[in-house]
């Protein structure tokens, strides 16, 4: 069978997240033996601690996005060094090219 190759964007993965949050809090309420105010302790629990989560998750995003923003542009600045050495480096061989000719 051939390997598929999943990628799962961060969009992606917190959708799947809180639908299987909202997922669990129905299951809970529809199949609680607890009594509706136990219930509803429960699940303002439950979402405390899943905004918690979603806070913290957010915050992970905002590093890996800025960690990844300097890597870029620390790229940028090696390659634009790079093409200007080899830029100067060409009109001096065209120079010395002409030069020789004359």
């Amino acid at each position: 069978m051939a390997d598929h190759e999943h990628n799962c964007s961060g969009l992606g993965v917190s959708i799947a997240f809180l639908s299987g949050a909202m997922l669990g809090v129905l299951a809970a309420i529809l199949y609680a033996p607890n009594s509706g105010e136990e219930t509803r302790r429960a699940i303002k629990g439950y979402a405390r601690r899943t905004e918690e989560d979603m806070l913290e998750k957010a915050k992970e995003i905002r590093t890996d996005i800025s960690r990844t923003m300097e890597e870029a542009k620390r790229y940028l600045k090696e390659t634009e060094a790079t093409i200007a050495a080899a830029l100067a480096a060409g009109k001096e061989a065209f120079k010395k090219e002409r030069a020789d000719r004359a």
